[in-house]
């Protein structure tokens, strides 16, 4: 079980510190362990409890109101809000509860009901990409287990690998081809998987290599087939000047290919690199997609 300070939970929840500890003392909502230096610590079942609270005030239930709901009434409301939900955060919130509680069937029901609502794309870019952007800062605070990272990761994969299934067509002839991998070292997939979700839909002939790719191994297959673009993604933690050095080595090993450089890593860079395109969110991603289809 993992154990949670005050401001994880506000990263979390995004409910103040001292919102939470009003909740707290007034309403006996929350209630946190006590370290021997008298430090709160709060528990799954606390994260979930506040997170469900959030989720309902912000739907214009008054905080006495629902101190007073019996758990199944609670679950009963949150479950209208889910199943009517047009701002996602009730959703990602909902998500975040899931994997907390490695709840697949909760899991697969609000993802089903958020894509028969906005379609599997707009689902991606509204509700899954700024979840897992919350499943990150998870992992930062220590507020995951491998676990339920694991669980949650392979539960988005298999539904990328079926959106990307049903976009195959036998008629590529004439199509882009782009080359899609991780550098060595890099194992976080998920966002790239959904790039390639995104060109294959555009009308991209994607060649996926996957997760920490050698680079000697990238060059001959670029080359042998020829890719017009090629697509990377840095997640795990790297300096700017090694991702500098890195990409300026790709331009010049695929001289005149455009380079599209993603993930979260890629936010601060300032650096110029011919033919390298730097993209840190899925608005950025998408727009030089459609510019260079």
């Amino acid at each position: 079980m993992a154990h949670y300070s005050i401001k994880d939970l506000e990263k979390l929840s995004g409910v103040k510190a001292h919102t939470i500890r009003i909740w707290e003392k007034r309403y006996d909502l929350i209630q946190p362990e006590r370290t021997d230096t008298n430090i709160r610590t709060y528990s799954d079942d606390e994260l979930k409890k506040l997170l469900n609270i959030a989720i309902l005030n912000s739907n214009g239930l008054k905080i006495s109101k629902i101190a007073k709901l019996k758990p199944e009434e609670m679950n009963t409301a949150l479950t209208g809000i889910v199943e009517t939900d047009s701002k996602f955060e009730v959703s990602i919130d909902s998500l975040v509860v899931a994997m907390v509680d490695l709840d697949r069937r909760k899991f697969e029901k609000i993802l089903a009901d958020c894509t028969l609502r906005m379609g599997f794309e707009d689902t991606c870019i509204q509700v899954l990409y700024p979840f897992l952007q919350k499943v990150g800062l998870m992992w930062q605070t220590d507020s995951i287990n491998p676990a339920q990272e694991h669980f949650i990761s392979n539960l988005i994969r298999q539904k990328l690998y079926v959106a990307i299934d049903s976009l195959y067509s036998a008629d590529l002839e004439g199509k882009p081809k782009v080359v899609m991998y991780l550098p060595e070292g890099e194992m976080h997939e998920l966002g790239l998987l959904f790039y390639r979700y995104l060109m294959e839909r555009r009308g991209f002939n994607t060649i996926y290599l996957g997760q920490s790719v050698p680079f000697t191994d990238l060059v001959y297959t670029a080359k042998a087939h020829q890719a017009d673009f090629v697509v990377t993604a840095f997640v795990a933690s790297i300096t700017a000047d090694k991702m500098e050095a890195y990409l300026k080595c790709l331009a010049t090993k695929f001289e005149g290919k455009q380079i599209i450089a993603t993930g979260g890593q890629v936010a601060g860079m300032t650096a110029k690199i011919d033919r390298v395109s730097f993209c840190a969110t899925v608005p950025q991603f998408v727009a030089l997609v459609e510019e260079l289809n």
